[in-house]
């Protein structure tokens, strides 16, 4: 399995960024899909997630209403939109692949099954 993190980069305070993380190797029905974030210094948190197979969504509260998480079972993508951004949100983002049965057990970190991508970093500007 692999996760593919893209669309990083440097953004001034209230602009916008669309991450994506392509998935491959094998096929992720019943899975959980989702991003978390590290900002240096700083434990991995949680961001957002989506249910593979009917697209049910859940954020973190401090991210909602600014992010929006999409996927496209098709091409086998799961997406990020970031909008207004803020400095606080510099961090490297990581795309992670769960066969999680609850929004809670996705949030925990299981070194013995989760998948994640090597992580794209966002720069906030101010």
């Amino acid at each position: 399995v692999q996760l593919q993190a893209s669309g990083g980069g440097l953004v001034q305070a209230g602009g916008s960024l669309t991450l994506s993380c392509a998935a491959s190797g094998r096929t992720f029905s019943g899975y959980i899909m989702g991003w978390f974030r590290q900002a240096p210094g700083k434990e991995r948190e949680f961001v957002a997630a989506i249910t593979w197979s009917i697209g049910n969504r859940y954020y973190a509260d401090s991210m909602k209403g600014r992010f929006t998480i999409s996927r496209d079972n098709a091409k086998n993508t799961v997406y990020l939109e970031m909008n207004n951004l803020k400095p606080e949100d510099t961090a490297v983002y990581y795309c992670k692949a769960d066969i999680a049965s609850s929004w809670y057990e996705f949030r925990r970190i299981h070194p013995s099954r989760d998948y994640w991508g090597k992580g794209t970093l966002v720069t906030v500007s101010s």
